[in-house]
């Protein structure tokens, strides 16, 4: 139950885990692409743990982890759909885990929408900065704001699958806690007088028997 209480929070503490997760993921991702915009050449390649970890300046025109490149005006409509939405969306948030999920993601998506929308060769064209390359992993190379989208994803998944809602609660605790109510909803009140059943004194008709009745002569 402590662990429950500590995942359900109330509608600031979400938008504030929110905001400063993705203002933390923005921050970051622009960083680290000045940082590589000043340091390297397009196109060269830097050793950081051998062929493990590396550094490699490219200017993505598509997607994350360089993928459907010419297709960036269509990705740049969608970010700012998608940083919309969670605005909009944000407001129902009662978790923690969901305000990290939120955070994430917008910080990513606008990581990568600031690029496309400021840098050349033209605003809502502008080419993405990616240099991290991991090629015994993957052979794209990807930068901050994509690491950020697709831990969001797979938190996503996890909360989901889990079945943790919105506001922090599981759904088998919530059909638990439901079960558990009805049999008090159905249970009589208590102190309530019963007049039925063995042994109940019969209820009268409230009337004095008239004097010189038989059932006067009785009492």
């Amino acid at each position: 139950m402590a662990a429950e209480r500590a995942a359900k929070v109330g509608t600031t503490t979400a938008l504030l885990v929110l905001v400063g997760g993705a203002l933390a993921v923005y921050g970051l991702d622009q960083l680290s692409k000045f940082l590589v915009v000043t340091n390297l050449t397009e196109g060269e390649v830097v050793p950081v743990l051998g062929t493990v970890l590396q550094w490699q300046f490219v200017r993505n025109p598509g997607a994350a982890f360089s993928l459907a490149s010419g297709m960036t005006w269509i990705f740049t409509i969608l970010a700012a759909g998608v940083i919309t939405f969670i605005v909009w969306f944000a407001r129902r948030i009662r978790s923690i885990a969901w305000a990290l999920v939120f955070g994430l993601l917008l910080g990513g998506v606008l990581g990568n929408l600031t690029d496309r929308l400021l840098r050349e060769p033209s605003f809502g064209l502008g080419h993405v900065i990616d240099f991290i390359s991991t090629p015994w992993l993957i052979p794209a190379i990807y930068n901050v704001a994509d690491i950020a989208i697709v831990s969001s994803m797979v938190l996503f998944m996890i909360l989901t699958i889990r079945g943790v809602g919105l506001d922090g609660i599981r759904e088998s605790k919530r059909t638990d806690a439901a079960a558990e109510a009805e049999p008090a909803a159905d249970a009589p009140a208590t102190g309530q007088a019963t007049t039925d059943g063995p042994g109940a004194a019969p209820a009268g008709d409230g009337r004095t028997p008239l004097a010189g009745s038989p059932l006067a002569a009785e009492s």
